[in-house]
């Protein structure tokens, strides 16, 4: 007793498969490549498609009938991903539940056959006064959504600079010249949420300065000054307030001791270190 097999079903379900795998990557690679722009390409290959299988018959019918949808599909899809694009349908389908389904598939307006011209012209002067609608309210966000935007980075910006100045202030490092050029360095850094390891002390003042070499030169002589400064606070009063506070996070703290006894006459003079010092304030200056 032979068996025949019928394998329409599988080739059905296996073209369903592949149909539903390769669509969705191909809709993302096609909006990337040709933004959402690309969408009549697909509705006319889905008519096309859904025409052809009327024509065909056989399984070659329902593959193509598969394919068209899928092309459909697509249109949806990239209404979704941010189309914005309108879609008006004229169909001759009075069936209430293909609207329906129409409506959801992204289709913005239904003409119904037989074509009425003044219905037609109306539905494409409410399309196009809606996409100018939304191109006018999208600019005015635009606007006002920059403003904040720069309104806010420039507020967090003087946060920072007064942070800043406090602390060097309070090393004694305000009036050096090299003070300003350790300012631009760490709102530099603070806006870019970089560190010093990250860039360099020599590549971040060449960013800065048409004279790198002696922006650096300033900056490390300022911070000699605030060490001194520092180190004679703690052999004034150990327990000094801006001493305990500043001593080991802005400067390598046996440095800090070397720099004391030189201070007192018992050894060589401490050595500043610009990295580290920079480092620290940047976290000085995050902090609330």
């Amino acid at each position: 007793m032979s068996v025949e097999l019928n394998l329409e079903g599988v080739v059905v379900g296996a073209a369903s498969l592949l149909v539903i795998g390769a669509f969705h990557p191909l809709v993302i690679w096609c909006e990337y490549r040709f933004t959402q722009r690309i969408w009549p390409v697909f509705l006319i290959a889905g008519l096309l498609c859904l025409l052809a299988a009327l024509l065909i018959q056989g399984i070659l019918s329902i593959l193509l009938g598969l394919l068209g949808a899928g092309c459909l599909w697509s249109i949806r899809e990239l209404k979704e991903q941010g189309c914005t694009a309108k879609f008006i349908m004229i169909s001759q389908v009075s069936s209430k539940e293909m609207v329906a389904k129409a409506y959801l598939a992204g289709v913005d307006f239904f003409i119904s056959k037989p074509i009425n011209l003044i219905e037609v012209r109306q539905v494409i002067r409410n399309v196009s006064q809606q996409l100018e609608n939304e191109r006018n309210l999208y600019t005015i966000q635009s606007v006002f959504g920059e403003k904040q935007l720069t309104s806010t980075a420039d507020q967090q910006r003087e946060v920072y600079r007064r942070r800043l100045q406090t602390t060097l202030s309070q090393l004694g490092m305000a009036g050096e010249k090299g003070a300003r050029d350790i300012m631009e360095m760490c709102l530099y850094l603070l806006e870019r949420n970089q560190q010093v390891s990250q860039v360099g002390v020599g590549a971040l003042c060449a960013q800065l300065s048409d004279s790198p070499k002696s922006m650096e030169q300033r900056a490390r002589r300022a911070v000699e000054r605030g060490l001194t400064h520092l180190a004679s606070l703690g052999v004034e009063d150990y327990g000094n307030e801006v001493f305990t506070q500043y001593a080991s996070r802005l400067f390598p703290f046996q440095e800090v001791r070397a720099e004391m006894a030189y201070l007192q006459g018992k050894g060589q003079k401490g050595k500043a270190n610009l990295k580290r010092f920079l480092d620290g304030m940047l976290v000085l200056a995050e902090e609330d």
